[in-house]
């Protein structure tokens, strides 16, 4: 019982830590890992919160991104992380494996009692290639609000709207409106970030800035602003999205490349990690 309850009390310990890194004013940039090895490669880096990419972490796994994985072998992909990290970890739910609220809250109890204090879950049904009733979701996100009195760990809801990137025939102007309309409710139902998805270029994200006036979590993508002007538009959270996947099976090509049309293996070598550090990524960092 002793152990359990230290534990507890260091989730929520990190919790609140997680929870304050989204104060309106505040900047932070939290990468998004796949599995054990590249979340401790960013801890190492020296970020102070970890995410998990759905995509990226699904694919590992042999599966597309979505939610075609197993709960189970999902949840159980989440736990090996949370035990092999000291910093806070968040975990992309996609639209959190279930339809209705209580399935959603059954999902992430699931995913918070494997030590995380984050969650990201987003307004798409991926079965049915739509957008999820803003209704429906809005329920979603208070019946986990209730959660958090529920378990007593204060988790971070980083609520995901895909109006804008997802806009199905609305002009751009329009499914930025949707992408603010749905973010504010989303705020009011108890949403402690909102994630507009698909904002790239300054005006619009300036618009929605403005507009929602909470905390918010943009993705690096193509032509994005520099950080330098976000941190002045106002964004809150700046996540890598799949991008650190893309990034590292891209050098994997180039690397492939390189051997069979140069007999040179200069990117396989240069900037590697060795034997003893590639081990050392398994234990928890103290």
């Amino acid at each position: 019982m002793p152990e359990k309850d230290e534990s507890l009390e260091l989730q929520i310990k990190q919790a609140r830590q997680f929870k304050s890194q989204h104060r309106l004013g505040n900047f932070f940039v939290i990468p998004n890992a796949w599995d054990v090895p590249s979340a401790r490669i960013f801890e190492e880096a020296g970020f102070s919160s970890i995410a998990t990419s759905s995509a990226g972490m699904l694919v590992s796994l042999g599966y597309s991104d979505g939610e075609s994985i197993p709960k189970r072998e999902f949840v159980s992909a989440v736990k090996r992380i949370t035990m092999a990290l000291s910093a806070p970890l968040s975990v992309d739910m996609v639209s959190g494996f279930g339809r209705s609220p209580s399935q959603v809250v059954k999902s992430v109890n699931g995913i918070i009692e494997t030590g995380a204090v984050g969650i990201n879950i987003e307004d798409v049904d991926f079965a049915r290639n739509r957008l999820v009733d803003p209704e429906i979701q809005i329920r979603k996100i208070a019946a986990l609000l209730a959660l958090k009195d529920e378990t007593g760990i204060p988790f971070v809801i980083n609520a995901r709207t895909d109006a804008f990137s997802h806009r199905s025939g609305m002009d751009l102007e329009s499914g930025l409106e949707e992408a603010i309309i749905r973010s504010e409710r989303y705020i009011e139902a108890g949403a402690d970030c909102v994630y507009p998805m698909g904002l790239t270029d300054f005006a619009s994200i300036s618009h929605f800035v403005k507009s929602v006036k909470f905390p918010i979590n943009l993705m690096i993508r193509k032509g994005l602003p520099p950080i330098s002007d976000l941190k002045k538009l106002g964004v809150t959270r700046l996540s890598f999205g799949p991008s650190a996947s893309y990034a590292v099976m891209g050098l994997l090509l180039r690397i492939g490349k390189e051997i069979l049309e140069k007999d040179n293996f200069n990117l396989l070598i240069e900037g590697a990690i060795n034997y003893e550090m590639l081990n050392s990524l398994v234990d928890r960092k103290e």
